[in-house]
């Protein structure tokens, strides 16, 4: 190889890249871009011996089902997948559970016109989990807790529990349906006054604060603008019904908002958003305590659902 160190699009010369490894070298220290923590409960952190040992407490695993597609000009690809995972170690801190991430893309044809983004077919995102899954069993897990990060894969995670058990010995829920009717009752923070009733869904205000609070190191808030939105006619008529929470309006804008450009509905990210966000609010509205206080409260219904679950059916049982 010649003197510079060839790297995909660019290349540093041999001696540039002695000089930044240097500093960390020269005090024995090993990859200085290393920069992880082992977690409790967190299958790729652990050891087999790990593992053994947590089977004979627990029985559960979650699995957070994500996705890689772009989130604006402030969020990274992997928002979905990361936060979900972050989720889901929160609430295996409470709730003893194994945390398993299985994949980092999932569903995303309808943001494929902006480069990055990385979808997979229904068929393999789910014939991945259930393999997973069944791997798992062998081992002797019993139940598991499909976390959907992404709303792309929302009917993809409901074949996901429904073939764990139509197919296995093992037990499946959605954790996010399951843990719902616990959010209900919990009034900490009101919807606040001054905040506006505006389409605000995919990299918006809320997964911002969100991401804010989970994964803050990868929020580039600096560069975070409002789009412009654009949507066909009839389903722009259909938004303040939407946001005035219209069950059967919000089905019809969902059924055709945010679909792959191929389906000729017009509603592929790039034909709707002049950044990738889809809503009109400025994500620098978002604020981490937002986040905070979102997060917690459906660890929280998490773990209050999985206490029941075990109340119910004991492991082993």
């Amino acid at each position: 190889m010649s003197e510079a160190t060839h790297m995909p699009g660019r290349s540093f010369p041999g001696a540039l890249l002695f000089a930044i490894l240097a500093p960390a070298l020269a005090f024995g220290q090993t990859n200085p871009l290393w920069t992880e923590s082992k977690v409790h409960n967190y299958l790729p952190h652990m050891t087999w011996p790990e593992v053994e040992a947590f089977l004979e407490r627990s029985d559960m695993v979650i699995l957070p089902v994500g996705s890689v597609e772009q989130h604006g000009l402030h969020l990274p690809l992997g928002t979905d997948y990361l936060n979900g995972v972050e989720r889901a170690k929160l609430v295996a801190q409470r709730a003893d559970v194994l945390v398993a991430p299985i994949l980092i893309p999932g569903q995303s044809p309808y943001h494929m016109e902006f480069p990055g983004t990385i979808t997979l077919s229904a068929e393999t995102i789910q014939r991945v989990y259930v393999e997973a899954a069944q791997s798992l069993i062998r081992h002797g897990f019993k139940r598991f807790l499909i976390l959907n990060a992404h709303g792309g894969n929302r009917a993809i995670c409901q074949f996901i529990v429904d073939r764990i058990n139509q197919e296995t010995e093992g037990i499946a829920v959605d954790l996010g349906s399951a843990a719902s009717p616990y959010l209900q009752g919990q009034t900490e923070r009101q919807e606040r006054p001054e905040d506006p009733l505006e389409l605000d869904r995919h990299a918006g205000v809320g997964e911002t604060a969100n991401s804010l609070f989970l994964i803050p190191t990868l929020v580039q808030q600096e560069l975070a603008v409002p789009a412009t939105i654009t949507m066909p006619e009839h389903l722009e008529s259909m938004v303040p019904q939407v946001l005035a929470g219209d069950p059967a309006a919000t089905t019809v804008f969902l059924a055709e908002g945010l679909k792959a450009g191929e389906t000729g509905k017009g509603t592929s990210a790039r034909e709707m958003s002049t950044t990738g966000v889809w809503g009109v609010r400025d994500p620098k509205d978002a604020s981490a305590e937002d986040g905070r206080f979102e997060t917690e409260r459906f660890v929280d219904a998490a773990v209050r659902f999985i206490e029941r679950w075990r109340e119910l059916r004991p492991a082993g049982g």
